[in-house]
């Protein structure tokens, strides 16, 4: 559910004009950070499928560029979606991580029992 808010945030701010979107930091870490969030929810959401995973972020880091071709005053760039791609990428790592310690902590406690 949490992924899914992101994106739909993700795509809305995306489209509206630059003057009605909120800035807190430069361009690119508001990008990486938005999209580090989207991949580690959704790398934590999802089933374990590393491949169709990093597949489909980056399938929607690409969705958001081109949408923005449709919005007055929006533009694509590959420079964001390097950027979007990469945030998105290393929140699926942490998430990953995340899993990985939450299953060898359970296996050590597991064995200890």
């Amino acid at each position: 559910m949490a992924a899914a808010l992101i994106a739909l945030a993700i795509v809305l701010l995306s489209v509206v004009p630059p003057g009605l979107r909120p800035v807190a930091a430069s361009q690119n870490v508001e990008h990486a950070a938005i999209f580090l969030l989207l991949g580690a929810a959704f790398g934590l959401a999802t089933p374990r499928h590393p491949r169709l995973k990093v597949i489909t972020i980056v399938a929607f880091t690409a969705a958001v560029e081109l949408i923005q071709t449709l919005a007055p005053g929006r533009h694509a760039r590959w420079s964001d979606f390097t950027v979007d791609s990469l945030g998105a990428l290393a929140g699926l790592a942490l998430a990953a991580l995340a899993l990985r310690l939450v299953d060898h902590l359970g296996a050590v406690h597991a064995a200890r029992r």
